[in-house]
């Protein structure tokens, strides 16, 4: 065991009790021996810590309990928790607390990265909740240039990264990052960081489905789901990392395409009926790149959503529909 690399498993919590013992379950049933566990204990009050101090107890100088000195946002709390790996790590393992793993993840995922010394991040196919996400790399391939992975996702909007547990990363690239993820970027830190990477490292993958995310819990991906975050999301890629990965032609093609995509969903949504906390959501997000949402030019989007629904008589009567039946609701709900 010793001659084998040490993986660090980082499982950063937060009022999560429901679900810990489940994710902490599928670390200790890897076939993979050689490795430390770090639980990070972000203020939790639900009980999660004694979960958490009950398997410490189990497995001494195996598993050890990290805490915050105050509650932190979910990407401070995240960097807390890779600052607190160990030196001689030499892969970092992020599960997140409501996710869980197959038993052959981390030995498959090593095998890639020990077999192609240029691999910085190995990615698998993962369940997100019923459904295969990141299956976008063509097999049977295991190991391609990381600008290939980027332009992948550039011109294709093909997902190839998935969630924070869906990879393994070398820890000297975590090591070499202080911190690893940008909040500005939050709370898409984690496909933000994977370019910044892939400049300078290649991306493995494994063709099997080894992890599973949760999608039927309170999360802050099910609580912005409803906003439209993917469209936002590839827009935001295209304008931060597009010109470090496509000629200058290919930049504004996949510019135009990602911008038509987004902003006419947001002209969609303007003539719904949209919350403030979706437009604060989009405004925030549009602040984090340097664009702003202004209502000038959402006018020009709303006039070629209508235009869209009008040129497209089974749009309309969706359209008219679903307005209709929101009024009912709330006639119903006065009444």
């Amino acid at each position: 065991m010793e001659s084998t690399p040490l993986v660090s498993f980082v499982t950063p919590f937060h009022n999560t009790r429901e679900f810990l013992a489940e994710c902490v379950e599928s670390v200790l049933r890897q076939t993979y021996q050689n490795w430390e566990y770090i639980l990070v204990d972000n203020c939790s009050t639900d009980g999660s810590t004694e979960i958490a101090e009950t398997y410490v107890s189990r497995f001494p100088g195996k598993i050890r309990i990290a805490r915050t000195e105050s509650f932190l946002s979910q990407v401070q709390n995240y960097n807390f928790a890779l600052s607190c790996i160990s030196p001689s790590s030499q892969y970092c393992k992020l599960v997140q607390a409501d996710d869980w793993l197959f038993p052959e993840c981390v030995s498959s995922m090593v095998a890639v990265a020990e077999a192609h010394p240029s691999v910085g991040i190995v990615g698998a196919y993962g369940l997100a909740g019923e459904f295969v996400e990141a299956d976008g790399l063509p097999y049977p391939s295991t190991e391609v240039p990381g600008r290939d992975a980027c332009r992948l996702f550039l011109l294709n909007n093909t997902s190839v990264f998935g969630t924070p547990t869906f990879l393994l990363i070398r820890s000297d690239l975590i090591r070499s990052r202080a911190p690893f993820y940008d909040e500005r970027h939050a709370p898409f830190e984690d496909v933000h960081v994977c370019f910044d990477l892939l400049r300078a490292c290649d991306f493995g993958f494994v063709h099997q489905v080894l992890t599973y995310s949760r999608r039927d819990n309170e999360s802050i991906l099910s609580r912005i789901g409803k906003f439209g975050f993917m469209r936002f999301c590839r827009f935001a890629i295209v304008v931060t990392h597009g010109k470090d990965y496509l000629s200058e032609e290919e930049f504004d093609r996949s510019l135009r395409d990602a911008e038509h995509q987004y902003f006419l969903f947001l002209g969609q949504s303007a003539l719904g009926n949209r919350s403030g906390e979706f437009w604060e959501f989009h405004r925030s997000r549009l602040a984090s790149i340097g664009c702003s949402l202004d209502w000038r030019l959402l006018s020009k989007w709303i006039t070629l959503a209508i235009l869209e629904y009008v040129g497209n008589p089974k749009h309309t009567w969706e359209y008219l529909w679903a307005r209709r039946s929101r009024v009912f609701a709330r006639v119903a709900r006065h009444s």
